[in-house]
């Protein structure tokens, strides 16, 4: 069996525009303290990652404590947004080929993490993984494993971070899911 640790990032700085180098907030660097006393116990055997720095910072301090490197993987990256993005969040739940101008859609968004995931399950069979990832890229891994997974699913977890959940893998099918971290934090403000 092999156990993925997916960890949605912490509390990201909303105040810096850019997506790909948006840091967390002091409130979310200091969730990051949780995030390592729960992952620190796991016998954890690689650390994945998006290559965006609040999903890298979130796992960092525990790949640290436990001597090891994060590996980065672009197909584990963010939605591409394009304009008007949040007002059609539900749309795209609804359709997963549809895309705003300039955006990626939920199909494409999760046909590059499950390539990736496939990837990372055929390389590392019955060890214990930590992949940091994002809300829409998380939920649209588990849409592919369970299609119950919808926009109700994500708006559940859209406002925790930094989210934990543990995913078990036999024989490349998700035999078991569970929670083992979820924190309320919301978003911090725009500037």
């Amino acid at each position: 069996m092999t156990s993925i640790f997916f960890v949605r990032h912490a509390q990201p700085d909303m105040k810096i525009s850019d997506d790909r180098t948006r840091p967390l907030t002091s409130q979310g660097l200091s969730d990051t303290e949780e995030v390592t006393m729960i992952l620190s116990c796991c016998s954890i055997d690689s650390f994945i990652s998006s290559p965006y720095k609040r999903s890298v910072d979130t796992i960092a301090h525990c790949a640290r404590r436990l001597k090891m490197q994060i590996h980065t993987d672009e197909r584990f990256k963010e939605r591409i947004r394009g304009a008007r993005s949040n007002d059609l969040i539900e749309k795209r739940w609804k359709d997963f080929n549809f895309y705003e101008e300039g955006g990626e859609s939920l199909e494409s968004v999760q046909k590059r993490n499950i390539e990736a995931l496939k990837e990372v399950l055929e390389q590392y069979p019955n060890k214990n993984i930590v992949i940091g990832t994002h809300g829409t890229a998380l939920c649209t891994i588990l849409n592919y494993y369970d299609p119950s997974i919808n926009y109700a699913s994500f708006k559940s977890i859209w406002l925790c971070m930094p989210y934990i959940i543990r995913c078990d893998f036999e024989s490349g099918d998700l035999i078991k899911r569970e929670v083992i971290l979820s924190i309320m934090r919301g978003y911090s403000e725009r500037h």
